[in-house]
C-alpha cells in the first residue's frame, strides 16, 4: 500500500492544522493506523494511533490537543491538531500497521512538514 500525506504547513502558535493520509488501498486490513513525527536531531516518535475498532492512543505531549480519526470508506486517516506549540514542529509521517504472527508489518507515508512559529 502507498500512503500520501498532506496538510502540513506553517502555522502560528495556538493555531490549528489538519493532516490527511490517503492510502492507495483499503485501510480496513490494517490493525492500527496513525501518525508519528520526527524533529531535527530527534528520533521518530509516536503521536497518535487508532485501531481498526476505533480506539485512539495519544502521546502525553499531544493528549487533549490532537485528535486522530479514520474514514475507512475514503481509505484516509486524519490528524486534527489544535493549540499547536513550537515544540510540535516536525515532519509528520502516517503509518499503517498489520499485526502478523511473525511480527508487525509497517507501511510509511512520505512525511509532511509542520512548522509552528511566530
Amino acid at each position: 500500500v502507498q500512503l500520501q500525506a498532506s496538510g502540513g504547513g506553517l502555522v502560528q502558535p495556538g493555531g490549528s492544522l489538519r493532516l490527511s493520509c490517503v492510502a492507495s488501498g483499503s485501510i480496513t486490513s490494517f490493525n492500527i493506523v496513525g501518525w508519528y513525527r520526527q524533529a531535527p536531531g530527534k528520533k521518530r516518535e509516536l503521536v497518535a494511533t487508532i485501531t481498526s475498532s476505533g480506539s485512539p492512543n495519544y502521546s502525553d505531549s499531544v493528549k487533549g490537543r490532537f485528535t486522530v480519526s479514520r474514514d475507512n470508506a475514503k481509505n484516509t486517516v486524519y490528524l486534527q491538531m489544535n493549540s499547536l506549540k513550537p515544540e510540535d514542529t516536525a515532519v509528520y509521517y502516517c503509518n499503517t500497521r498489520r499485526l502478523t504472527p511473525g511480527g508487525p508489518s509497517d507501511y510509511w507515508g512520505q512525511g509532511t512538514q509542520v512548522t509552528v512559529s511566530s
